[in-house]
């Protein structure tokens, strides 16, 4: 089919010649002018949704024995094509598609939806998988493929529909705009496409396996596009960390948020991913600080999602977390004030002026408070709505809130609705304010009210839940979005200046002399090898960090020596022994050299030797402080509750590596347990200062080893009073590397 150019302008879209990735190179597929389809009944339904949706390209099917599909003239290969197609659909079985994409690339296509399963997705069940997938890539070349195990890309704005099936969206205005959205789930887009809540949708498109074209690299060249707002992302998992690092940064550029729906936090989850795409999924913990890392807002759920890119796309991210709420209702108003609860949202309380203002337009019975309930006096007067819903909205607020329920259109009248409607719209422009009404239940604002509110500025919120996690999603962009845009990368760690990040205290001096005596480890993991307490400590002391004094013993005699050489009070504990609090292997507070003498005979069992170490005075608090490596993110530190209830407390933060001291610093005041460091209802305060130095020194230590270290993990850090330190009294540290391993051997004890 031939059809005339389209009236809407082609978008002026910026191309990367260094990357190769984002628009240039995925243009021709996300925007083309000709399509090719292959196949049969999804071939055939490809043609069928671009007519529908008025495609004004060229449709070229090809088919073998078929003489016109959908009404449409055939051609028998990809040779017999008038031009190289800007887009292909290929809806052949598995063997055949890369006949096929060889075929398109040899032409110069501009880029194939490859839609057959059986790939490396298949995983160990079908040995053919991970071999054809190798092959797919092969034949595609330089040519951009999406998928497979791929359902493939609805263009609304250009009513180009590489999609064999129904959907239930509808094409975008010519001056239009509306969000993109990328999911990893074939079943999840169609689903989507169904939605009834409003939400203008430009593009939607699905990943498949990223056998070759990740989903950092298809959202590049979306979010080019003028007519794109903003971006959602249903990830399963991340295809490149330094793609998403771009992706993060020109959105910024463009300001197109993004928010993100990121599956994984359960085992389940996980498994259930492992089996659905070829791509990495990565610890749920460092996926989190990953996208908080670059300003893209993570939501849980499917509405969640929908509603927070209709919040984004009408206003943007916002500039902070206040909300003011009204409805009729004080039912409502308890509901929305208690929505608030365990987030970082608030509903603060009315200053004395703002109070009067509000007060002044409404009757004497009438309680004035945020959440504000108006009750019904006023209800269906115009004038006396507005006045009342101007003066709450002249209060600064990040979002105004309405709580508005509409009855349903088949049974009922909603007339007495829009004067309510109305007089929010007033209150909102008199101010310069931005507002959103909420409906309580989502099928209480249907498509059609959603369509009349955001033509009048107003944002249509489905249910308060998600009303909620859409407000909180788009402050949290905004907050992202002030910072450094360096941030997007990470800081860089180094040594201790409390100024700013941490620069170089790292690396094990040349010159370190030999002991036989620190060649203590733990049982090897394989080819990994966990050094005991000693060792890790000896290596931990020569990078400079905080490590009270301490020594090896290998008899009841020398641990009582080593106790009277550093000094009573001493701790005593057998080596080799993970977690020894559990095991009864560690020994405290020994003020005496019968003490210690009974304490090493009992403990001198139980592992590979003992250790006696200075006690560390003037406790407050205990932290947990631990680095693994990840696999996709690299080193990820947890900061947390520490001692012997870490893991029943839960309470902890994640952190990418490297990280900067204003990142650490932020992330133990977000600890349940940081009131206890500041200084918790008269108590003296910790030395807070010092627990982040010494948290940037095992980052840095960390870092500079970070080919080796496997694992590292200090528990507790004892944060003592003001100026008095914080300590590591305990260290797991377990290394991959020889080299370091030879290394580690040779540093001599505290």
């Amino acid at each position: 089919m031939s059809g005339s150019t389209s009236d809407t302008p082609t978008p002026t879209l910026r191309v990367d010649p260094q990357k190769g990735e984002g628009k240039g190179r995925l243009e021709r597929l996300l925007r083309p002018k000709s399509i090719a389809v292959f196949g049969g009944s999804q071939a055939a339904a490809v043609v069928r949704q671009c007519l529908k949706m008025g495609f004004a390209g060229d449709i070229w099917p090809v088919h073998p024995t078929k003489a016109e599909v959908e009404g449409i003239r055939t051609f028998r290969s990809v040779a017999e094509l008038p031009e190289a197609p800007d887009a292909a659909f290929v809806g052949v079985n598995r063997f055949l598609t890369i006949e096929v994409i060889a075929a398109l690339a040899e032409r110069g296509a501009g880029g194939a939806i490859c839609f057959a399963s059986g790939f490396l997705e298949a995983g160990n069940d079908d040995a053919d998988g991970e071999r054809l997938q190798g092959e797919l890539v092969a034949a595609a070349g330089a040519m951009p493929v999406i998928g497979p195990n791929c359902y493939g890309l609805i263009n609304y704005a250009d009513g180009a529909l590489l999609w064999p099936d129904q959907h239930g969206g509808q094409r975008l205005a010519p001056d239009g705009r509306g969000v993109a959205i990328i999911t990893q789930s074939s079943n999840i887009a169609c689903n989507l496409t169904m939605q009834k809540r409003g939400l203008p949708v430009a593009f939607l498109m699905t990943a498949g396996n990223q056998a070759q074209t990740g989903l950092s690299e298809m959202a590049l060249g979306l979010i080019e596009d003028d007519r794109v707002s903003c971006l959602g992302l249903h990830i399963e998992g991340f295809d490149k960390v330094d793609g998403f690092e771009r992706l993060a940064a020109r959105a910024r550029e463009l300001g197109k948020p993004i928010v993100a729906m990121k599956v994984g936090r359960s085992e389940q989850a996980r498994k259930a991913t492992i089996s659905h795409t070829a791509s990495l999924a990565g610890s749920d913990a460092a996926s989190d600080a990953f996208l908080k890392r670059l300003g893209i807002a993570r939501v849980d759920t499917i509405p969640a999602l929908l509603e927070t890119l209709k919040l984004l796309h009408a206003v943007g991210p916002l500039p902070g977390f206040t909300l003011s709420s009204m409805s009729c209702s004080g039912g409502e108003a308890s509901v929305m004030a208690d929505s608030a609860e365990g987030r970082r949202l608030r509903f603060p309380a009315l200053t004395p002026d703002h109070y009067a203002r509000i007060k002044s337009t409404l009757g004497a019975f009438v309680s004035v408070a945020n959440p504000l309930d108006y009750h019904t006096f006023i209800w269906n007067d115009e004038p006396a709505m507005t006045a009342t819903f101007t003066a709450m909205a002249s209060g600064g607020f990040d979002l105004n809130l309405l709580v508005l329920d509409f009855p349903r259109n088949d049974r009922c009248s909603d007339a007495d609705w829009w004067p309510t409607v109305r007089a929010f719209e007033a209150a909102l422009k008199a101010n310069g304010a931005r507002g959103a009404v909420v409906a309580s239940m989502s099928e209480n604002l249907t498509e059609e009210h959603a369509a009349d509110l955001f033509w009048r500025g107003i944002v249509p919120l489905q249910g308060i839940a998600e009303a909620m996690d859409a407000a909180e999603a788009a402050a949290t962009i905004g907050e992202a979005w002030r910072r450094d845009p360096s941030s997007l990368r990470g800081g860089s760690i180094g040594e201790a200046d409390r100024g700013g990040v941490v620069h170089g205290a790292s690396a094990v001096p040349s010159d370190a002399t030999p002991s036989a005596r620190f060649a203590g480890t733990c049982p090897s993991r394989g080819e990994d090898t966990q050094l005991d307490e000693a060792a890790a400590k000896s290596l931990l002391r020569g990078a400079g960090l905080a490590v009270p004094a301490g020594r090896r013993a290998a008899s009841v005699a020398e641990a009582i020596a080593g106790a009277e050489a550093l000094g009573h009070p001493v701790a005593l504990k057998a080596l080799g022994v993970a977690h020894k609090s559990e095991l009864g292997a560690v020994r405290l507070n020994l003020q005496a050299g019968e003490e210690v003498g009974a304490a090493a005979a009992a403990l001198f069992s139980l592992g590979s030797g003992l250790y006696v170490e200075k006690m560390v005075s003037g406790a407050l608090a205990e932290l947990i402080v631990g680095v693994t490596s990840d696999p996709l993110f690299g080193p990820v530190m947890t900061i947390g509750t520490g001692g012997v209830l870490v893991e029943l407390l839960k309470d902890s933060a994640t952190l990418l590596l490297p990280t900067s001291r204003g990142e650490v610093e932020a992330a133990l005041k977000g600890l349940k347990m940081y009131p206890l460091l500041d200084g918790y209802r008269g108590r003296a305060r910790a030395d807070v200062p010092a627990a982040i130095d010494a948290i940037m020194g095992i980052a840095a230590f960390v870092s500079g080893h970070a080919d080796a270290v496997e694992e590292l993990d200090v528990n507790p850090l004892i944060v003592c009073g003001e100026g008095q330190g914080a300590w590591i009294a305990d260290a797991l540290l377990v290394l991959s590397s020889p080299l370091e391993r030879e290394v580690a051997a040779q540093r001599p004890e505290g």
